[in-house]
């Protein structure tokens, strides 16, 4: 199966390219485009991506998997992405994560059957001001407690 995008993502590409001097360079903007198009990175995308970029496939790999803004799987329609690195950890993330899980009837790193919701432990979102926090498709939110994860949820629904 060849990777396909849509022309409209191919002429967004050929503008990214306008603003880089190095092809590689445009790595990050482009894995941006198709994950808008597709909701994830497919695996077909990589060598995609690398010849266009001139890289190494490996290398393709390398950045998606370091950026946990990008998907290698499709994911629901509400991201929740819970941070649990130490600040957010020690101010209640675990009961968060918890909550969510019991609330939601998964677990992190799942995707609900109807595809509406995905929860996922992501290291620091650089926000521990408001710890214990989470980014909710591209909103941060915090701090967290378990009366307004029932309220965002509410809102949802």
């Amino acid at each position: 199966m060849s990777f396909q995008l849509s022309d409209e993502s191919k002429k967004q590409i050929e503008e990214i390219f306008k603003r880089y001097p190095h092809k590689r360079a445009a790595t990050l903007p482009i894995l941006h485009v198709i994950q808008k198009e597709h909701g994830y990175i497919p695996e077909e995308a990589e060598p995609f991506v690398a010849e266009l970029v001139e890289e190494p496939p490996v290398k393709i790999r390398e950045v998606i998997l370091f950026y946990t803004m990008f998907q290698t799987k499709p994911i629901g329609k509400y991201h929740f992405q819970v941070c649990h690195t130490v600040s957010c950890w020690l101010r209640g993330a675990k009961e968060i994560i918890e909550h969510l899980e019991n609330r939601l009837n998964i677990k992190s790193g799942e995707t609900s059957d109807d595809q509406k919701f995905t929860i996922t432990e992501v290291e620091c979102l650089g926000a521990c001001e408001i710890a214990p926090m989470m980014q909710l498709n591209d909103d941060y939110i915090g701090p967290l407690t378990r009366e307004k994860i029932d309220e965002i949820l509410e809102k949802l629904q």
